[in-house]
């Protein structure tokens, strides 16, 4: 019965469309209007700037982390890492959006490893931080600290539902990112600028 009200509520936390909802209450606009669509902290970065680019980064990170520390803690890793993918489920298809198509994952991805296994998310961070400082895609960057995650955790010995985890997760993750690998490919993909773009009218 815990594992299951701990799944509901990492469903719960994943569903806070945090981008929807800064963006709306900061600047009175709709982000799904702007730049690539998306709710997530990449898009709203670009598109408005580190202001709201970081809150919403902090806050997708740790509707992840949250409900898989606090399910591997009071029960264990199993029950952690269902929780940590039920926010990512969440943020995905946010029950708080109808189910309208969320963000990619990345950023509650993130947090639920280091909620649950917090040396393979901080390497898997590392990773993505390293990845992006020389490409400066955060799609490529993204991906690659995904298929990071079920390296290290195999190599360091975590228990098997933390090696499952980081399996699916990283098929999540590259899975959602199929367009950008579509505009990788055809040489199309948008490099990340800290400068923001001019703001939507």
């Amino acid at each position: 019965m815990s594992t299951f009200l701990f799944v509901v509520a990492g469903y719960l936390a994943g569903s806070i469309p945090s981008g929807y909802w800064l963006v709306r209450l900061a600047r009175g606009a709709d982000i799904r209007a702007a730049g690539s669509g998306n709710i997530g902290a990449t898009n709203v970065w670009r598109t408005y700037g580190a202001r709201l680019g970081v809150p919403v980064m902090a806050l997708d990170v740790a509707k992840g982390f949250a409900p898989a520390l606090l399910a591997t803690l009071f029960v264990g890793h199993l029950a952690g890492v269902l929780a940590g993918g039920a926010a990512m489920l969440g943020h995905w298809r946010p029950l708080f959006m109808r189910f309208a198509r969320g963000g990619k994952v990345v950023a509650t991805c993130g947090g639920a490893f280091l909620g649950v296994a917090p040396v393979v998310g901080g390497i898997g961070l590392a990773v993505w931080i390293l990845v992006f400082s020389v490409f400066r895609y955060a799609s490529v960057a993204s991906i690659v600290a995904a298929i990071s995650l079920p390296v290290v955790s195999v190599a360091l010995g975590e228990p098997w539902p933390v090696d499952a985890f980081a399996g699916a997760a990283t098929l999540a993750v590259i899975v959602l990112h199929r367009a950008n690998i579509a505009r990788l490919r055809a040489g199309t993909e948008t490099r990340f600028r800290f400068r923001r773009r001019a703001e939507p009218a």
